[in-house]
């Protein structure tokens, strides 16, 4: 549970939005089961357990090409997120194993070593960083929950937030700066008052068929959780497949989920689906697919 010495009513939002477990010792599974075999073990044309990136650890399947993503966008970003050596397992934000068998790689992105970084803040982060990278720095901006906009740009100019009850102002407070600390600070300020709630209200709908890299599977509430589509590959018939990206509660480093209902595929999905997908550890409508 996220905790930043909140007041009350603004702290109550958000623990009503977070991401939800009953215990990081006992992940609770989504739909398709645990004790899979290693992909890595099953699907060794998928799978390049040398390639260190997204892009070259995991090969399209057979018949299917990478959508086209353009250098600069956030969808190449995304497809070359560095990732760490085959077999990392994942780490909890107090430096604890995550032993779930629901991870196929391990981003390699550092966390704090505080409960903030969760489902919803693992997505704005990568979004952030993304922006931050381009030095596109006065797109950099989320919505919290009670719907004030946190735009990095204030931040910079050495406004900080300053919280009355469920109401928030920009403080000057500081002098301006844009390091890459200013930066992570920023962030951690959103984690703290953000959630899947404030992330979903301020994505757009999307249909599952329109399926891109960077979109993302989000229900807003408690409990909530949210995926990111990290990759995307297309047929010649049209039929696409995609890999997806997750960080859970309690704070833990993004992970790239298996697909647990298809191990000839994972840990690519099919988006020739109706009704309900189903990842490792939460089952979507497929109606939650949304966009930035």
């Amino acid at each position: 549970m996220k905790f930043y010495a909140l007041h009350f009513l603004l702290f109550l939002s958000i623990v009503t939005n977070s991401c939800f477990q009953n215990s990081k010792k006992e992940v609770p599974p989504g739909k398709g089961g645990q004790g899979l075999i290693a992909v890595a073990d099953t699907n060794n044309s998928v799978i390049n357990i040398n390639g260190m990136t997204l892009q070259t650890r995991y090969n399209p399947p057979v018949g299917y090409k990478r959508i086209v993503a353009d250098d600069n966008s956030f969808s190449n970003y995304l497809r070359n997120l560095k990732l760490k050596p085959t077999g990392a397992k994942v780490k909890y934000y107090d430096g604890e194993i995550k032993e779930s068998d629901v991870y196929d790689a391990v981003v390699d992105m550092d966390i704090s070593n505080r409960d903030l970084q969760q489902c919803a803040d693992a997505i704005m982060r990568l979004r952030g960083e993304y922006f931050y990278s381009q030095k596109k720095y006065d797109q950099i901006s989320f919505s919290l929950t009670n719907g004030f906009k946190m735009d990095y740009s204030e931040w910079m100019n050495g406004n900080r937030l300053i919280v009355n009850g469920n109401q928030t102002v920009w403080r000057k407070t500081a002098e301006p700066s844009n390091t890459y600390t200013d930066f992570r600070n920023y962030m951690e300020i959103v984690f703290t008052y953000a959630s899947t709630r404030s992330l979903s209200q301020s994505l757009l709908s999307k249909n599952i068929n329109d399926i891109n890299i960077g979109d993302v599977f989000v229900r807003g509430g408690s409990p909530g959780h949210a995926v990111i589509v990290v990759d995307v590959a297309e047929n010649n018939k049209g039929k696409k497949v995609f890999l997806l990206a997750q960080s859970y509660m309690p704070a833990q480093e993004t992970q790239i989920l298996k697909n647990e209902n298809d191990e000839k595929l994972s840990p690519w999905y099919s988006a020739n689906i109706v009704g309900e997908l189903y990842t490792p550890e939460w089952t979507f409508d497929v109606e939650e697919l949304k966009t930035w």
